[in-house]
């Protein structure tokens, strides 16, 4: 029997990324779980409404989506428990800038570039809806066809309830195959 416990998120685990945007010359990162799919070509990133990164990215506009591996996480970690405000953060991850012009983590396996084409309110949250303008995927990430190999890239997913960063697991079965299976 299911048990109500109340109007609770509970769409975890979600991968963990580190956002960037460019502060004047020099950029500037915080740690986000809440990026979901929109779309095939748009995605949304929600950051709470007081984050410092918040206006960088409604005065440009774009924002870079970098996925994080367990190599990163140290400093992944730091991004998300400091503010923009009251320290650099530059400095926590090489990059390089995108063609948007946005920074691009060196060290991430998986990069977004975007452009914001909306935002979307909600109490104490701005969720920015972009389009995907650039992929950045590391080589030995894919697989013989040129598709992403998630398995290669294991990015590091978080669990709210718990607050802790978990790692992937491995792959039970072909999406759209098990009926398949059954039929034979």
């Amino acid at each position: 029997m299911k048990k109500n416990i109340g109007s609770k998120l509970a769409l975890y685990p979600t991968p963990i990324t580190v956002i960037g945007a460019m502060n004047g010359e020099k950029p500037t990162w915080t740690l986000v779980a809440h990026v979901g799919i929109i779309g095939h070509d748009c995605v949304l990133v929600s950051l709470a409404e007081p984050h410092f990164i918040n206006h960088l990215i409604k005065e440009n506009q774009k924002l870079s989506i970098n996925l994080v591996t367990e190599e990163m996480l140290l400093e992944a970690d730091i991004s998300g428990s400091v503010s923009g405000a009251k320290e650099d953060k530059s400095g926590l991850f090489a990059y390089e800038t995108g063609e948007n012009g946005t920074p691009v983590i060196s060290s991430a396996p998986l990069t977004m570039e975007c452009t914001v084409a909306d935002i979307y309110k909600t109490p104490n949250f701005e969720s920015f809806i972009c389009t995907i303008d650039h992929t950045y995927v590391e080589e030995n990430c894919l697989d013989e066809h040129g598709k992403i190999d998630y398995g290669r890239l294991k990015p590091v997913l978080f669990e709210f309830p718990a607050y802790q960063y978990l790692r992937t697991g491995e792959v039970i079965g072909k999406c759209l195959s098990f009926r398949k299976k059954e039929e034979i």
